[in-house]
C-alpha cells in the first residue's frame, strides 16, 4: 500500500433502517496507524458507522475500502477481509463453554487454518499482554467484566488485524473496570495499530486520539485534533454536547 493511501476510506456512505436515515453521506479517511475516536450523542450514528466498516451493517449506498480493497458483499471474500478487521463490542461475546485460551485460539485455527501449537503460543502471549494470562484455563464466567473485555481484545488481536474497531468497549463495565480496559487500548495506540473507537470516555478521547470525529443526526458535523475539539468546538452541536459531558 502506498504510504499516502488511507487504511480505511469511507466514501458517500448512506444507511437507512426502513424510514430512518441513520447515516447521511458519510466521508472519512483513516490513515495507517491513526487512532480516530468517534464522539456524539446517543442515536447520532456512531455505532452504525463503526459496524459498516466490516459490513456487520450493510450500507444502503456508498463504498468502504480497507487497505485498497473494497468491502465485498459475497460471503467468502467478506470473511477473508473481516479477518483483517478486529472488532470489540460493548458485550464481550465470548463462548461460555470454552476456556479463555480456547476463545482466543478459535478463529486463527478455524478461519485462518493455522497450527494449534503455534496459535496457542501466540494466544498465551496476547493474554499475558492484556493482563489475564493467569486466567487462561478458566471459563469466561469466572472472570470480571473488565477481564472478559480484555480477553475479547486479545481474541481480536489473535487474527493479526490491520484495523481494530471498538464499539463502546467500556459501556457495559463498572466504573472501576473501565480504566483497565482503556489502558490496554491506549497501549495498542502506541504500537501503530489503525483504530476506530466509538466511546463515551472523554478522558480517553483527549489522550489517545489522533483525531476526533463528532457525529450528530447521522452526519459528521466536525472533525479536529483532540486539543482543538475540546478547547474550541466550532459547531453549536459540538458545544452543546461538550457542555453536557465535560
Amino acid at each position: 500500500m502506498p504510504a499516502n493511501e488511507p487504511m480505511i476510506s469511507i466514501q458517500g456512505v448512506e444507511k437507512w433502517f426502513g424510514q430512518f436515515h441513520a447515516l447521511k453521506n458519510v466521508n472519512l479517511d483513516v490513515s495507517p496507524g491513526e487512532v480516530v475516536v468517534i464522539l456524539g450523542p446517543s442515536g447520532s450514528g456512531k455505532s452504525t458507522l463503526c459496524r459498516t466498516i466490516n459490513r456487520l451493517e450493510p450500507t444502503s449506498e456508498g463504498r468502504i475500502i480497507i487497505d485498497g480493497k473494497e468491502l465485498p458483499s459475497e460471503s467468502k471474500p467478506l470473511a477473508q477481509l473481516r479477518a483483517e478487521v478486529g472488532m470489540v463490542f460493548q458485550q464481550f461475546n465470548l463462548f461460555s463453554h470454552m476456556t479463555v485460551l480456547e476463545n482466543v485460539m478459535l478463529a486463527p485455527v478455524q478461519v485462518l487454518g493455522q497450527k494449534p501449537a503455534e496459535v496457542k503460543e501466540r494466544a498465551l502471549q496476547l493474554l499475558e499482554r492484556v493482563g489475564v494470562g493467569h486466567q487462561a484455563n478458566k471459563r469466561p464466567s469466572a472472570l470480571s467484566g473488565g477481564q472478559q473485555q480484555r480477553v475479547a481484545i486479545a481474541r481480536a488481536l489473535a487474527m493479526k488485524p490491520k484495523v481494530m474497531l471498538f464499539d463502546e468497549p467500556t459501556s457495559a463495565l463498572d466504573p472501576e473496570m473501565i480504566k483497565e480496559v482503556l489502558d490496554v487500548i491506549v497501549e495498542l495506540t502506541g504500537e501503530g495499530m489503525t483504530m476506530v473507537v466509538v466511546t463515551h470516555e472523554m478522558g480517553f478521547a483527549q489522550t489517545a486520539a489522533d483525531r476526533i470525529i463528532f457525529m450528530a443526526d447521522g452526519e459528521i458535523v466536525e472533525e479536529n485534533t483532540p486539543a482543538e475539539f475540546f478547547s474550541s468546538p466550532k459547531t453549536a452541536r459540538a458545544q452543546d454536547f461538550l457542555s453536557k459531558v465535560l
